[in-house]
């Protein structure tokens, strides 16, 4: 499925994404690696053990990038130009090796580009809930979108 164009979204509409994904051990590690991240809460197994949460948490910018990721095949996929920043981010609750997370996606705001006539802007507030309902992950995302072609 196609991203949407500027035009095609409405402020209010809300999407509830189909995709959702179990996060792995793996997952977290790759991530930690590549991001050169190696702090022990993440990916000491032994360290994890002695804290309150008593076993790795899941990187929480890997979590940030799955909720948004889950959300770009119904919305975004091939429209977006650039994302402009991310902003009220917050993690409620931690997230596991074991968890399923989806996603769901708010468009909050819209407005045309005034430097980019053939643009918009649109604000989308993306959440990201564990197989347990619990909110793991909040943010409101500003992305430059292309317009409908004429």
């Amino acid at each position: 499925m196609a991203g949407l164009h500027f035009q095609q979204f409405k402020v209010g509409q809300k999407f509830i994404h189909e995709v959702r994904r179990t996060v792995t051990d793996m997952d977290n590690m790759l991530f930690c690696s590549l991001t050169y991240n190696p702090a022990p809460i993440h990916i000491d197994q032994a360290y994890a053990a002695t804290t309150e949460f008593g076993r790795p948490l899941i990187n929480s910018i890997f979590t940030l990038g799955l909720v948004i990721g889950l959300s770009v095949q119904e919305t975004t996929m091939g429209t977006t130009i650039a994302n402009l920043g991310m902003t009220d981010t917050i993690f409620p609750a931690p997230v596991f090796s074991g968890d399923t997370i989806r996603s769901q996606t708010e468009v909050k705001e819209m407005r045309p580009s005034k430097s980019r006539p053939k643009q918009g802007i649109v604000t989308f507030e993306h959440t990201g809930f564990n197989q347990r309902d619990e909110i793991v992950c909040r943010t409101t995302r500003a992305a430059l979108m292309m317009a409908c072609p004429e």
